[in-house]
């Protein structure tokens, strides 16, 4: 990961089809993504929708997923709820172990 500079810039929310661009995805893999409930955009339509900072990064994880090891939309959602949980449990623990 580049360090941040003064020419970076801050993505704050980008449209459906900046983000098929961003992650290197068509049209129909995001719209199936957020059918499984992996990305929550904005909008109420296909065209106004806008995602923001949280949905980006599920995006690229996604992407990774199925471009790297094959796992499908169904299986995407599956595997990030499974890593969200256990970054949950983690801090749990380390709350637990600061006692």
């Amino acid at each position: 990961m580049k360090p941040a500079t003064a020419k970076t810039a801050v993505v704050v929310s980008l449209s459906l089809d900046e983000l098929c661009r961003f992650c290197q995805a068509d049209r129909n893999w995001i719209i199936e993504l957020v059918e499984h409930g992996v990305l929550e955009p904005e909008g109420a339509s296909v065209q106004s929708w806008q995602f923001h900072s949280v949905s980006i990064a599920r995006a690229k994880k996604a992407r990774r997923l199925n471009r790297d090891l094959g796992v499908n939309a169904a299986g995407v959602a599956l595997v990030l709820d499974l890593l969200a949980e256990r970054e949950e449990m983690l801090r749990r623990l380390a709350v637990l172990d600061d006692r």
